[in-house]
């Protein structure tokens, strides 16, 4: 790579002479390498997402099956194989909005962050409170 020169990520290196610029990249191309050779299915399956990012792919999939934008994420917990989420839906929009239909489903991710299974598990009012 030559000098004022962008690199595959699109970033300009400007480096002090020839020669660091041929050890750069010749640096990065074979890291970019052996890091690919030694990364293995198993360890990136192994990486499990952060619990904000899960509580994100729950929300964005679920809105993706249902059709409907989620209200809001009301638990979070990892599990064994990943995560499970609770996301709250409007079901169904009235007027004065404390008589809305709101439904809660429960959403189970991948340790990747990809959905594996939701169910609805209540519908209720928005204005009802639970009595516990």
């Amino acid at each position: 790579m030559a000098a004022d020169e962008e690199d595959e990520t699109g970033e300009v290196r400007r480096p002090s002479s020839k020669k660091t610029a041929k050890k750069t990249a010749k640096k990065t191309s074979s890291v970019r390498a052996g890091s690919r050779e030694s990364e293995s299915e198993t360890e990136r399956a192994a990486r499990r997402v952060s619990a904000p990012r899960a509580m994100r792919y729950a929300a964005e999939q679920l809105k993706e099956l249902l059709g409907r934008a989620p209200d809001s994420v009301s638990s979070v917990q990892p599990t064994e194989n990943g995560w499970q989420a609770d996301v709250e839906v409007l079901e169904l929009e009235r007027v004065p909005g404390t008589t809305s239909v709101m439904a809660t489903y429960r959403v189970v991710l991948d340790k990747e962050g990809e959905l594996v299974a939701y169910e609805r598990t209540r519908r209720y009012t928005r204005g009802q409170i639970d009595r516990r």
